[in-house]
């Protein structure tokens, strides 16, 4: 089996949080149970561009579960868990190529090797997979069946690549189902988020000025974390609806120009780029903190900051002070690249059980309607949405009512009414 990994021997520390995740994961641990007996991946070759923590470790066993050969690359340079790689390696029999902190050509070297398999599926988490592909020839890949895509970065890539009519398979928009981003993007990372910056510095969250830029629902997750820390919080928006909902909700509403003076620690969750700029650093108090929990590492202008800065370094692990030449000193958080990865172990098991559920009952789907799918990129589909939510109450014990038959006719009737 090929790989390329930092140390096989880290495999047995790999396995045991892996473990331990897994006991967070009940609704995967359902469908890895129904996998293994029906085999509905049987024969498939499953590529996954995906950050390869615990959670992502439980989701390839029950990919292989389920009948399918699984390799896995990174989709983030300094995402990966050099332990976790070496127990999918050793002990699950996966084809991992990744090491935490790869330089960005090893980073698309490993994308290739495991492009090299001829997957018949792909599970992407910002779309570099996909990506890459279309810039081959479009024999190379011609196996290829379809696709799942997780995050929103990568389903906006991926929908304006299908909007130029070049997708060259169907995408499932893993993202975009209600299981996925109303509780990993809000309630996981809201708390990941804070959980890196907290680790990467060891600073009060409490009476600090945290300003968000950004109010999606992974915004919303960290502004509410930060608030519930004691923190005051502000966010940047360029949508009115949602800089109006911050407001309701009870935060300040400003430009990034109005609060860059004020805030102490700023967190970029947009999908944009270049949201923190130069001429923002240059009015920053001395010590801000700066840090990206969006997808990409380009929200914060990190070569503008270079431009202006007098010297840059290392202080702490993931923590680069720059100093401008005006004496005042910016910090940067994991190189500007997703915080709640670099510094910490990304999103809870728990959350992560639902987002898997929908990447694990995706590739079922696609596996058995493909031939029926154009190449476009789908919404998950209703019924698997709810039924991960049913299982996920199942496993937390909580019971929910049923509509009564007079109560289903009532919703779908006219004649009944005051």
């Amino acid at each position: 089996m090929n790989y390329d990994i930092k140390d096989i021997k880290l495999a047995k520390r790999g396995s045991l949080r892996i473990e331990w995740a897994a006991r967070s994961m009940p609704v995967l641990g359902l469908i890895k149970e129904r996998f293994s007996k029906e085999k509905p991946l049987k024969g498939l070759k499953v590529a996954c561009c995906l950050h390869v923590t615990t959670e992502t470790a439980v989701l390839a066993d029950v990919l292989k579960s389920g009948g399918a050969d699984v390799y896995i690359c990174a989709s983030n340079p300094l995402s990966t868990q050099d332990d976790v790689a070496a127990a999918l390696v050793k002990e699950l029999k996966v084809g991992v190529f990744a090491i935490k902190g790869e330089d960005t050509k090893t980073y698309y070297r490993h994308i290739k090797a495991a492009l090299a398999v001829k997957p018949d599926i792909t599970m992407d988490d910002g779309a570099d997979l996909v990506s890459s592909i279309h810039q081959r020839p479009p024999s190379i890949h011609a196996n290829i069946i379809g696709g799942t895509e997780e995050t929103t970065t990568g389903v906006i890539r991926l929908r304006a690549l299908a909007l130029e009519g070049k997708l060259r398979y169907p995408i499932i928009a893993v993202n975009d189902a209600m299981t996925k981003h109303l509780f990993d993007n809000r309630y996981g990372t809201g708390q990941s988020t804070l959980d890196g910056v907290i680790r990467s510095t060891n600073k009060l969250i409490a009476g600090a000025n945290v300003v968000v830029s950004g109010y999606g629902w992974c915004g919303k997750g960290v502004a509410m974390r930060a608030k519930g820390m004691g923190a005051k919080v502000t966010v940047v928006e360029v949508d009115p609806l949602r800089a109006l909902e911050a407001t309701m909700d009870g935060f300040y509403a400003s430009t990034i120009k109005e609060a860059a003076p004020k805030g102490d620690i700023f967190i970029t969750v947009t999908g944009d780029i270049n949201v923190i700029r130069k001429e923002h650093f240059q009015i920053m108090k001395d010590g801000a903190i700066v840090a990206n929990s969006g997808h990409f590492n380009v929200e914060i202008d990190i070569p503008g900051l270079v431009k202006i800065a007098k010297s840059k370094r290392a202080t702490r692990d993931f923590v680069d002070e720059y100093t401008l030449r005006n004496g005042r000193k910016i910090y940067i958080l994991g190189e500007g690249r997703l915080i709640n990865l670099a510094a910490a172990e990304g999103h809870p098991a728990s959350v992560m059980d639902m987002s898997f559920a929908n990447q694990a009952f995706s590739a079922e789907y696609m596996a058995k309607n493909y031939r029926r799918l154009k190449k476009q990129v789908y919404t998950v589909p209703e019924d698997i949405d709810k039924n991960i939510a049913r299982l996920k109450l199942k496993s937390m014990g909580i019971r929910i009512d049923v509509l009564t038959p007079e109560q289903k006719k009532y919703l779908t009737s006219w004649e009944m009414g005051t």
